[in-house]
């Protein structure tokens, strides 16, 4: 993929931490806009420091951050157009809530922007709106739930309106409903034009989920493309410290059983595969022995 096509990319990038070994090193790695990607990779792999250099929490020692194919300067200039093109969430929203009510914490960066009154508000109830947290507005951030922390941190992103909203383990110690609920809010925010990329450790979330992966292995290598494709790399996934995805093991002893035509997508959730036995899913050629 060219520069030019990637919303944000990472070209010859290579980070170390002070006194610590080098966690990236000559990587390439860019954001297709309109593509839902999830970052999947070990404790220790680099994915943390990877969303922070595409945020420019970090500065790469070596290599550039792109955005539209233009060098980010790491000015005041170059951060503020970064950081309206490119917005992260944390894992614990703890560590990003600090005002003393929902609206207060959603309106900080847009105050920051220094845009009008009106336009903040704006952009606050915006924000509010698409996470479904409207009528937490004047909430106390103390006494809300977890899965409402993690709306709340969510929206102060999505009130920059950034271009693409990078997201560190969003359904990390969510109950299924509050898995789900968030998943279908980030399906509206995807239909509204942001592109998503979600770190993960969870395959099977990740393969139902993304239009493409990116697995990191030890000492900073990255592979990406199609989501279906790569999740069903044994060798990938094992060099990654992953498993194989539910999904892809049930896909090929559907095949290896006549159930399923080679090279035909298989389910992704119990759901899809209950509706295909449900459907009486029977013997299709090119099927497997």
């Amino acid at each position: 993929m060219s520069d030019a096509t990637a919303v944000a990319a990472l070209r010859g990038v290579s980070f170390g931490y002070e006194d610590g070994p080098e966690v990236l090193g000559g990587l390439d790695f860019a954001v297709r806009e309109g593509r839902a990607l999830a970052l999947l990779g070990r404790n220790g792999s680099g994915k943390t420091t990877l969303m922070r250099l595409l945020s420019g929490g970090l500065r790469p020692r070596a290599g550039r951050l792109l955005v539209d194919g233009e060098p980010v300067t790491y000015d005041r200039k170059g951060l503020t157009r970064l950081r309206t093109t490119v917005q992260l969430v944390v894992q614990d929203p703890d560590d990003q809530l600090f005002a003393a009510s929902v609206a207060q914490d959603v309106s900080f960066g847009p105050l920051n922007l220094g845009l009008p009154d009106a336009q903040v508000r704006a952009r606050v109830a915006e924000a509010l709106d698409a996470l479904d947290i409207g009528a937490l507005a004047d909430r106390p951030t103390h006494l809300l739930s977890y899965g409402q922390r993690k709306r709340t941190a969510i929206a102060g992103a999505v009130a920059m309106r950034p271009r693409v909203l990078i997201l560190d383990e969003p359904t990390a110690g969510l109950d299924p409903d509050g898995q789900e609920r968030l998943l279908a809010t980030l399906d509206g925010l995807r239909a509204g034009g942001t592109t998503v990329v979600m770190a993960t450790h969870d395959v099977d979330l990740a393969l139902r989920w993304a239009d493409d992966a990116a697995l990191l292995t030890p000492g900073g290598g990255v592979h990406t493309g199609p989501a279906a494709g790569l999740l069903a790399r044994a060798d990938l996934l094992r060099e990654a410290g992953l498993r194989l995805p539910w999904g892809v093991a049930v896909a090929r002893l559907l095949c290896a059983r006549g159930a399923l035509a080679q090279g035909e997508a298989g389910p992704r959730t119990p759901e899809e595969l209950a509706a295909l036995v449900a459907a009486g899913a029977g013997p299709r050629s090119g099927g497997g022995g």
